[in-house]
């Protein structure tokens, strides 16, 4: 006799479909949203949250992990919004678009540059309908149902746009609760321009946030995306971002995780036009007890295309870590070229790090390759340090950034490189 048992609902799963029934109707969006919300939350109740026997999630089992749900983050006023956002500026210069608890605020923006067109994303018709809503796209399930707000962008045809465009991501407030946001946007044929990503919020208060992302890249488009998340130490950050290239178009993509409890951050890229380029470079540091996950996945679906991939890893303390990267390559994808690397220091006998580089490969005239690495630092090194004069903990931090700067190195903005081993300096500070 077969024996079919069915699934009980952790806590976290049954308060969201809880929330999603109390604020369905409070939620924005036209009718074609309202009823992608209603597939994703039903996709929600049949699937739940994935477990490590979801394999793209075998090393973060979300369901385990994720052990409350909080209500959608209320709109806050325009003066705390713009209290926040001061408390968390960072970069001069910078073309400010802020996203308070998951809400677009139009009125602080920063002076846009009349080749950039943005509006809320609320104001657009079927704002949420894009992406999957399978078993292991539990982020964009969640976004999709949950998002309130977020920024619809297109970069005109041949303009070149000098000023950095900033997305803010804020989370501020005295409770917990779920901030949700979604970004669409074009970078039309011939443009350039770079982005940064950022998201920050408020230590020792537990609060979850979404992000989903898409980016088209036109025929002959250039950008670089800066992704810097230092969300609170007790936060839940769930972000994604998906991409198409176009033909001749060129894609830097720079990342540094921080913050968090509990982080997954997605990159999915589809190389769709021939003779494209992608560069990503991702610096992750796990400390405390919290979880980063770094997930990447790079669909070669044209030939003539080139790729590259580097991760540079810190675990330390009881910090845990997780690199998957999948590079598929087309049968028709011929002359490929794309190479993938993880490289991780383990700095404590408490701490781990997880690493599963992937390629699938139907094409026979491509140059592939993958690698990765786990180390402690040199002893030999910190000797030499040491015998100069300069202390261990000191030369432990020198190394420790000689090995995450490198990666930097080929950064054209030194302005914003800079900045970033700001962002460094500040991680490795507070292990003091």
């Amino acid at each position: 006799m077969n024996m079919h048992t069915t699934r009980a609902n952790t806590e976290a799963e049954t308060k969201l479909v809880d929330i999603y029934d109390r604020f369905a109707t409070s939620l924005p969006g036209d009718d074609k949203v309202s009823a992608a919300r209603e597939d994703a939350i039903a996709a929600l109740k049949e699937f739940g949250l994935p477990t490590r026997r979801v394999e793209a999630w075998h090393y973060t089992d979300l369901r385990n992990l994720m052990r409350d749900a909080y209500e959608p983050a209320a709109k806050p006023e325009i003066a705390e919004a713009e209290k926040a956002l001061d408390a968390y500026d960072w970069l001069s210069g910078i073309i400010r678009l802020p996203i308070v608890n998951g809400h677009y605020f139009p009125e602080l923006v920063s002076e846009v540059p009349e080749a950039i067109i943005v509006s809320s994303l609320c104001e657009g018709e079927s704002a949420f309908i894009d992406g999957s809503l399978e078993a292991d796209n539990p982020i964009n399930i969640l976004n999709t149902a949950f998002a309130t707000d977020g920024l619809s962008m297109i970069v005109d045809e041949g303009e070149t746009v000098n000023e950095t465009i900033g997305i803010a991501n804020v989370f501020t407030g005295d409770k917990s609760a779920m901030a949700s946001a979604r970004n669409n946007i074009v970078v039309c044929d011939g443009a350039s321009c770079a982005f940064s990503e950022r998201h920050v919020g408020l230590n020792g208060l537990a609060y979850t946030t979404t992000s989903v992302t898409n980016l088209w890249l036109g025929v002959g488009a250039k950008a670089r995306w800066v992704i810097v998340q230092e969300e609170g130490d007790l936060a839940t950050h769930l972000g994604q971002l998906n991409v198409t290239l176009g033909e001749n178009s060129e894609l830097e993509i720079y990342m540094v995780n921080t913050g968090g409890k509990l982080v997954r951050r997605e990159i999915n890229v589809v190389v769709a036009g021939e003779n494209s380029s992608l560069n990503i470079r991702g610096v992750n540091l796990a400390g405390n007890e919290n979880h980063i996950d770094v997930t990447t996945v790079l669909e070669h679906n044209v030939p003539n295309t080139v790729s590259s991939q580097i991760y540079r890893n810190v675990a330390t303390e009881r910090g845990n870590g997780v690199f998957q990267g999948q590079i598929r390559v087309a049968q028709i994808a011929q002359k490929t070229d794309a190479a993938m690397a993880c490289n991780t220091l383990l700095l404590s006998d408490d701490c781990g790090f997880s690493a599963k580089p992937e390629l699938e490969i139907f094409a026979d005239d491509v140059l592939c390759a993958h690698g990765a690495t786990i180390a402690d630092l040199e002893e030999s090194h910190l000797f030499y340090l040491q015998a100069r004069g300069i202390p261990e903990n000191e030369a432990r931090n020198l190394l420790i950034k000689a090995f995450l700067e490198e990666i930097l190195d080929d950064m054209d903005d030194e302005k914003f490189a800079e900045a970033l081993v700001c962002r460094i300096d500040a991680w490795l500070d507070a292990r003091k």
